[in-house]
């Protein structure tokens, strides 16, 4: 019970502190009136009213008394609580609406306030001090996100889409209901982290998620699309999109993410790949008999004077080859699903494979100045095929996007654990928003200077999973109208 009175201090000084008090009224304890002694000029400017207006009238003149009496925070109750027991009372929510200035009605509006007992000399309750603080910003706010998280439920809920949370220092796994589904688990069952990460294939588990992990907690995304084993051994597919969250010192303490099932669109996309390869092996075997033929026809008017005929066979040559590059492009997109593409790996000299395709290209590409500039020996374990391959992409990118006559210049060095390859044109470059998504599949800049150039946008694409799947990097840096530089990393030992 607190023992002090208004009557220890002097009159004056009292008015003065109480008034310059957060909002506060003193109540005089004369039920039923409850008179107001005094009120702080915070309490005013909050309730919009003037002192006259509240000192010396009852609460219940100047408050509406038609709250139901059954409710435990009807004002008159709580009052009469305190006055019997002599007890401190707090309300942490109440609403009562009020008048906003220059308004013709009132508005929402919710208060907590304290009530505390204020005795006499008798040690009986005189007084009660009921401090106010205007809580309706909060209030709202929380009901707010309320909403927008029982919105985020039920689309998450329609979508079939499922929520988790892991705690980096101690792997604490939480998750919504709706990850039990998507994992083919009956509702209420208990599943870990390491549960879920038992039910990925395991060459995905490696290959893909360990590295998505990895690459989070350094950038902060999180993206990748897998296959799950269900108990009943069915296989799914599923997409994990997340951030991670960080501490003061920029440390990783929790990932926030979703789950999404996506084994139907897979199925198609799996389907249409299977497609576009059993499309590209018919057509492979007429564009084999038409270059044949194209060759025999070059030999035997090798003598011949037309011009024009000479120039019809040579370009026609060069169409087919384009042709059969597109397709070989396309078998290689429906090999790149998970556990089509095999890498061969055995140890080389990454610099004579270089060599190697650029000499080839030369044979076929003489508009260019190509340039290699090699620094030693630099073996790696890798698929000598498909980084061959990365290469070549690269290389006839160069030259399809810059002027004839520029220099293309490639580059090998090692560097910490890594052989890093650059391939650098004198083109027309890339813009920043282009480089962001050049590794995309399919997708081209749309500018009208790359309009007439031949592509579907599958090389960089190709070239991107390749060095993925050697657990490499590929990245580019351009200067739009000056050229640009192509990179690519490849561990030295895996």
């Amino acid at each position: 019970m607190i023992g002090i009175t208004p009557d220890s201090i002097p009159d004056d000084l009292f008015r003065v502190l109480f008034e310059k008090s957060p909002g506060s009224l003193l109540i005089k304890t004369d039920a039923p009136q409850f008179t107001i002694a005094a009120v702080s000029d915070a309490y005013l400017k909050s309730a919009r009213l003037p002192r006259e207006a509240v000192v010396g009238k009852g609460f219940f003149e100047i408050y509406q008394d038609d709250i139901d009496q059954s409710d435990d925070k009807a004002a008159r109750k709580i009052f009469s609580r305190v006055i019997r027991t002599g007890d401190k009372v707090d309300v942490p929510v109440y609403r009562y609406d009020i008048f906003e200035a220059n308004a013709d009605h009132k508005t929402p509006h919710y208060w907590s306030f304290s009530n505390i007992p204020i005795l006499d000399s008798r040690q009986q309750v005189a007084y009660i001090l009921s401090t106010f603080t205007d809580i309706t910003g909060e209030v709202k706010a929380k009901e707010a996100a309320q909403e927008s998280e029982h919105r985020l439920l039920l689309a998450a809920e329609a979508t079939g889409m499922a929520f988790w949370e892991l705690t980096l220092a101690d792997n604490a796994f939480s998750y919504s209901q709706q990850l039990l589904d998507i994992f083919g688990h009956p509702t209420g069952t208990n599943i870990t982290l390491a549960d879920v990460r038992a039910q990925v294939h395991p060459d995905d588990m490696e290959n893909i998620v360990m590295k998505a992990f990895e690459n989070a907690l350094i950038d902060g995304g999180y993206f990748y699309e897998v296959r799950v084993y269900w108990p009943d051994r069915s296989l799914h597919w599923i997409r994990t999109k997340g951030t991670v969250q960080y501490n003061k010192n920029k440390e990783p303490v929790r990932m926030l993410g979703t789950i999404v099932d996506i084994t139907e669109s897979k199925s198609d996309e799996i389907r249409k790949n299977d497609f576009i390869a059993m499309a590209s092996h018919e057509l492979k075997t007429p564009l084999t008999s038409l270059k044949a033929y194209l060759q025999l026809m070059e030999t035997k008017l090798s003598g011949t004077t037309d011009p024009f005929v000479k120039t019809a066979v040579v370009k026609s040559g060069n169409q087919v080859n384009k042709m059969t590059a597109l397709i070989h492009g396309f078998l290689d997109l429906s090999r790149l699903e998970p556990g089509k593409l095999k890498l061969i790996r055995t140890t080389f000299d990454i610099c004579t494979l270089i060599e190697e395709v650029l000499t080839e290209t030369k044979i076929l590409s003489n508009s260019h100045s190509i340039r290699f500039e090699p620094s030693g020996e630099s073996n790696v374990n890798a698929d000598r095929a498909k980084i061959g391959q990365v290469i070549s992409n690269l290389v006839n990118n160069a030259i399809k996007y810059s002027k004839k006559g520029s220099y293309v210049i490639l580059q090998c060095e090692a560097n910490d654990g890594n052989v890093i390859v650059s391939v650098t044109d004198e083109g027309i470059g890339i813009k920043p928003k282009d480089q962001e998504k050049i590794f995309q599949r399919f997708y081209r800049a749309e500018e009208d200077e790359q309009r007439n150039i031949s592509g579907f946008g599958i090389g960089l694409y190709l070239s991107s999973e390749i060095i993925q799947r050697h657990k490499g990097k590929i990245w580019v840096k351009s200067i739009e109208g000056e050229g640009s530089t192509f990179y690519f990393s490849l561990p030295v030992n895996i």
